[in-house]
């Protein structure tokens, strides 16, 4: 099995490892030796290097891998990459199984593959082994013929195409038609006057013709020949509508020249050599096509009288062609629009970037960057520059939909149909239920759980809830909203906003500040603003407790004067605060409200256990006060932090299996710790949590209650009140 010339590029130490899985009998191929042998001479025409031709080897013989396993894992973790790779590749296979009776596009199904290959040289992997597949399906059922040479039209060629492995391309065109159409592929075949080798052979012909033309006449040119393959014939016929004889460019060169002005000084040469098809001639590079592709097309009655198409462009247009995101591909392939339902300029954007790389790696090949570290430097380069921006998930059906990155099953819902997306009350990832601010990945499955009837909530559209990752998704939710009456507005964007100031302690303060920071002519407009989402009620609580905290700052200034100490931070198991004009208290947190970080806070002189620190609004601290206004001390928060804060928090929701599971996660996503967690039942099918958490500040607590209201079951997520 290793004794393919192919296989010399493989390290001594990988191959050492091999013959010895081969030696211990650990072999047992999944496809018979030809179609690896032919495999591997595929990859190595491609000029792959030793990992993807071990990881080809390793792919058809499962049984040697799993004995080699722990020191490939060891040894050589890159090969066990690509071996995942094209495991991964599988779930597109088995897509397309799916989808083949409905005739539904594969562009989906493509960019699905490159979204779940992480290492993009698993690609060549894959076009080879299937190349050599279709060379040996004649030992195949015509059914199975007919599944492998489907796939091969949908999937594998038209990567090939994109990623410019012309060697590959045309054949694997060309034996999918044969199997796919075998009459229309042996009339065409007959309707040919000459084999393929003879077109070649006519093909030689010319390029020493023109090549010696040029030379001629002082033109620094290269001249490469492109025969037309029968599947490139049935296209055009098929294009053009028109028979056979009728194509002018059955066989075609294409000559590559310094600059524009060599590009004319060639068509000159061209015509004055052979007579030229006037109705035949395009410029593109006075008018380049709308995906900036730039070159000359010409027809001429070549040698022998047989009709011969010529392009001639630069380098740097060549370059741009093939290696540039101009998309060459994109007008080549006549089902391109097939799949276009759901594009986005994000996600063409995306894929054009891997085709880009993949190119870039395989003209590295081709160009023997290999020497200079150029290979190495594009790898290196993966993590940086392919970072994807689109996620591909799956609908219960196999059809593939693009997101973007961080998007939500809510996302999903609102992409199928705003309805579906408004009704949404649940969803389920590969069978398992998930939250709706799940972030999924590529290749997940999606299903969406709605009711029959329903509407959106308001919560949906506070980005820091996690609902919504689409700008398309969350402007479907606030147009929904827009709708309504301007009373149920202003109702539910004053239960938003009571809700969350309660949760921090400040529904007696003033909404001025709010007000003229959000440009809001009264309450009730702050409140239409929030229910619309425009204004999230975690900026209202943030611009009302910076408004109270730079109230605090003259009552300090005003405080009686007295011997200044200098300030440092009392001992106490809470954060360090500082005592205006006192040292050396004990300070400690009021039990009763709990103040955390960033909140208005003042102290109370106790009898005996020092300054007790409440909430600016705290109920027990208004009612000491009133009674004995000398005790209070201004008081405000150290420069650290501490090891945290304690607080308590109330869940009620329905008592459901995996609620306690789905809240204890949710906690820890948000980096907050556990301290006591008690419940109790309420009412019929209800329960209480009582949690006793440590947190940052009160930053972080309004995002976890916040998001605690949007698990599944939740009825009410509040702070504890005394």
């Amino acid at each position: 099995m290793l004794a393919a010339p192919a296989c010399a590029a493989i390290a001594p130490a990988l191959q050492a490892l091999l013959r010895e899985g081969i030696a211990a009998g650990a072999v047992a191929l999944r496809d018979p030796a030809p179609v690896l042998a032919d495999t591997l001479g595929s990859l190595a025409l491609l000029e792959s290097d030793g990992d993807v031709l071990a990881a080809a080897i390793l792919h058809v013989a499962p049984g040697l891998r799993q004995a080699l396993q722990p020191r490939l894992a060891r040894e050589f973790p890159a090969v066990v990459a690509l071996l995942d790779g094209q495991a991964a590749a599988n779930q597109v296979w088995a897509l397309h199984a799916e989808r083949r009776d409905h005739g539904s596009g594969s562009e989906g199904l493509r960019r699905l593959l490159l979204a779940i290959v992480r290492d993009l040289r698993v690609v060549p992997i894959l076009l080879a082994r299937q190349l050599a597949r279709l060379r040996h399906a004649d030992r195949l059922s015509q059914e199975q013929r007919r599944a492998l040479a489907q796939l091969t039209r949908d999937i594998h060629a038209p990567l090939a195409n994109r990623l410019g492995i012309w060697q590959l391309k045309w054949e694997l065109e060309d034996l999918a038609f044969r199997y796919l159409d075998p009459d229309t592929y042996r009339r065409i075949a007959r309707l040919l006057d000459e084999k393929r080798g003879d077109r070649e052979r006519y093909i030689e012909q010319v390029k020493a013709a023109l090549e010696g033309a040029l030379a001629a006449q002082g033109v620094h040119a290269e001249v490469a020949g492109r025969p037309k393959h029968i599947y490139s014939i049935w296209k055009k016929m098929q294009k053009k509508d028109v028979p056979i004889g009728e194509l002018y460019d059955l066989r075609a060169v294409r000559v590559l020249v310094d600059d524009v002005a060599a590009c004319y000084a060639a068509l000159g040469v061209v015509h004055a050599l052979w007579l030229p098809l006037p109705s035949e001639f395009d410029d593109y590079i006075a008018r380049p096509k709308r995906n900036d592709y730039r070159s000359l097309h010409t027809a001429v009655v070549g040698p022998e009288g047989k009709t011969l198409e010529v392009q001639i462009r630069t380098f740097e247009m060549h370059a741009q062609s093939e290696l540039g995101v101009a998309a060459h591909w994109r007008y080549k392939e006549a089902g391109g629009a097939a799949g276009g339902a759901g594009r986005s300029a994000a996600g063409d954007a995306a894929l054009d970037r891997k085709i880009e790389w993949m190119r870039r790696l395989l003209d590295t090949h081709v160009d023997g960057g290999k020497d200079d570290g150029g290979e190495a430097g594009l790898l290196g380069e993966l993590d940086s520059e392919l970072v994807e921006d689109r996620i591909y998930v799956l609908t219960p059906k196999g059809e593939v939909v693009d997101l973007p990155l961080g998007a939500t099953p809510l996302d999903f819902a609102y992409h199928v149909h705003t309805e579906v997306g408004h009704r949404c009350r649940g969803a389920k990832v590969d069978g398992r239920i998930v939250p709706l601010d799940h972030r999924l990945r590529s290749g997940d499955r999606v299903e969406i759980l709605t009711a029959k009837t329903g509407e959106p909530r308001r919560d949906w559209l506070v980005a820091a809830n996690g609902f919504l990752a689409s700008p398309r998704s969350r402007e479907k939710v606030r147009n929904w909203f827009h709708k309504l009456d301007r009373a149920r507005n202003v109702q539910a964007g004053r239960e938003l906003l009571d809700r969350e100031l309660k949760r921090v302690g400040l529904q007696h303060a003033d909404p001025a500040p709010a007000l003229q920071k959000f440009n809001a002519d009264g309450i009730e407009d702050l409140q239409v603003l929030v229910a619309l989402g425009d204004v999230g009620p975690h900026q209202v609580v943030r611009v009302l407790l910076e408004h109270e905290r730079a109230r605090s700052e003259p009552v300090r200034a005003t405080a009686p004067a007295r011997p200044r100490a200098p300030r440092k931070p009392a001992a106490t198991k809470s954060p360090a605060f500082t005592v205006v004009g006192v040292g050396n208290l004990l300070v400690q947190i009021a039990r009763c409200c709990q103040p955390l970080p960033g909140e208005a806070i003042a102290g109370y002189l106790t009898r005996g256990r020092g300054v007790s620190v409440h909430r600016g609004d705290c109920a027990t601290l208004l009612r000491l006060s009133a009674a004995q206004p000398q005790r209070v001390l201004p008081v405000e928060w150290g420069s650290h932090g501490g090891g945290g804060h304690e607080v308590e928090v109330l869940v009620d929701a329905s008592d459901r299996k995996w609620l306690l599971k789905d809240v204890t996660n949710l906690i820890a996503q948000e980096d907050t710790h556990v301290l006591d967690i008690h419940s109790e039942h309420a009412r019929a099918g209800r329960v209480r949590l009582r949690l006793r958490l440590r947190v940052a500040d009160f930053g972080q607590l309004s995002r976890l209650l916040g998001k605690l209201d949007g698990l599944p079951g939740v009825e009410r997520a509040r702070r504890a009140t005394p």
